[in-house]
Order: C-alpha cells, then structure tokens, then sequence
C-alpha cells in the first residue's frame, strides 16, 4: 500500500508484480477493494505489474467531502491518466468496474496516447442517473428490495460488514465475500466519521458527481482493443449494458459470464486474465 501523488490529488495504490512488467491499473468502483486479490495475483503472475487505486473520497485516496464533490468525472478520468504517467508504466493497461468503468471510459477517450487496451466489467455506457431508453435499467425488484434494508450503524464494523453481504445476497453475489471485503474497506476509511464509512461503503460520491457530457455517441472513436466483461445474472446494471458497449467500440470483444452478478465471483479470475491477456497478443 501506498499513495501517488498525481493530477494534484494523492491516490491510494497497492502493487502486484515486476515494477518493470507492462502495467495494468485497475480502476476502483469506487474503492480499489472492488478489484479481488485473486484476479491481481494472477495478472501478476502472467507478467504484468497490477496496480489498483481507490478513486478520490475513497479509501487512502484524498478525501474531502463525498457529499459534495468539488470535481468531475472527467478529473477522475484526469487522475487515471496522470497516475499512468507518475508510475512511469504508459501506455497503460487500463480496467475499469462499475463506476470505475465509467472513468476508464471516459479516460481512454479523453487520453488515448496514455493507454493501450482497456478492460470494462460490469458498467455501463452513460452516467448514474436516467438510462438511455435502448439500455436496461437497474432491477426494479432488486433495488426495492436493497432500498428496504435497514441502514447499520456505520460507527459498527460488524454491523456495517453484515449489511454488506445482505446487500450482496439481494444482487445475487457471494454474501462471505462481501462481508470480508466490507470488513476490510471499513479498516482502511480515513477517518471514523460515520458519513465516511458511509460514503466507502456505498461509493455515493458518484450520485452526487458532474458526469457530463455524455460520452457514449464517442465511444466508436476507441481505437485500441477493448474487453467488456459482464455477469449474466447482473441485476444492477443488467448485461444489455455490456452488450451495447461491445457493439460500440470497434472490436471489442465481449464476455459473458453466465453464473455472474455484480461482483467479479473468483470462479471467474483466470477466464478474465486469460481475455485481458489476449488483448495484447
């Protein structure tokens, strides 16, 4: 673990791998933890140097007020870039998920020269907010039913880790996975503000963000091959997201992964490295 001063912000990063490997950097969504261990330790041991960074407002990242965000999605797509740049690894290997898919989006449009393939899991091609009518929207039944559960008491480290994996088990994801990972986000928040844990734990600094302009009518102008990876049973950005991602990005490819929800299941780690390593073959 460490952190990188880049684009004027100081990022949180933890390393996998050969420093002198081609990088790959992994974009959190919001927090590096939404990357799992196991998928960085494969990418490392097929040569390449990992490194996975929480977004600002999260994690070891410069945090200031997640309620009021005074940046863009574009500087988020900024730090992306200058951090290829401050590690010395360009052009990079860039990956994002959920949110962080946006970012990486939105990064490679804006920075094609610090990149060199890209990786999408689980995101979308348009902002939080309404969707575009062509695009499926989150599970009506789904978030009913994450909307009713009781918030914890984010001062609580169980009671937060267990709320986790009930979100978890409503969007179809492994409940003990969750619980370990949310145990660990609450260890690593700045500070022991409730509203903190809150805002690493539910990444809302993204309902609050200036996501424009739209960047989906660009996305043809991708000119380096891109992977999209998404889960089948996706219930809060459902697969037709992914597939129309892949329809619109010259080439890329598109991998479904039938037993898959929101979150990257390890079953499914070395089929993605495999994908990701192609992209350079």
């Amino acid at each position: 673990m460490a952190t990188v001063s880049a684009n004027g912000v100081d990022l949180g990063i933890e390393s996998f791998g050969d420093a002198d490997a081609p990088l790959v950097l992994l974009v959190g969504g919001t927090t590096m933890l939404s990357w799992p261990d196991e998928l960085c330790e494969r990418l490392a041991a097929g040569g390449r140097r990992v490194v996975r960074y929480d977004l600002r407002d999260c994690g070891e990242s410069t945090t200031k007020d997640p309620d009021a965000p005074g940046y863009t999605l574009r500087d988020l797509a900024d730090d992306a870039a200058a951090l290829v740049d401050a590690l010395g690894g360009g052009p990079a290997h860039i990956a994002g998920i959920g949110v962080g898919g946006m970012v990486a989006q939105v990064a490679v449009l804006h920075h094609p020269d610090a990149f060199r393939t890209m990786t999408l899991v689980g995101t979308r091609p348009v902002a939080p907010g309404p969707c575009d009518p062509d695009l499926p929207d989150h599970d009506a039944a789904t978030m009913k039913r994450m909307f009713a559960l009781p918030m914890p008491d984010w001062a609580d480290r169980t009671a937060v880790a267990e709320f986790a994996a009930a979100r978890a088990a409503v969007l179809g994801d492994d409940p003990d996975a969750a619980r370990v990972v949310a145990g660990r986000i609450w260890d690593r928040t700045p500070n022991d503000q409730p509203s903190a844990h809150s805002a690493n734990q539910l990444g809302m600094v993204f309902s609050r963000l200036d996501c424009t302009p739209r960047w989906r009518e660009r996305l043809p102008e991708v000119g380096i091959p891109a992977l999209v990876v998404h889960g089948r049973r996706d219930r809060f950005f459902p697969v037709g997201n992914g597939e129309a991602i892949a329809r619109e990005i010259p080439g890329a490819r598109l991998l479904v992964l039938d037993d898959a929800g929101t979150a990257i299941p390890v079953a499914a780690v070395d089929e993605i490295a495999e994908s990701m390593f192609a992209l350079d073959r």
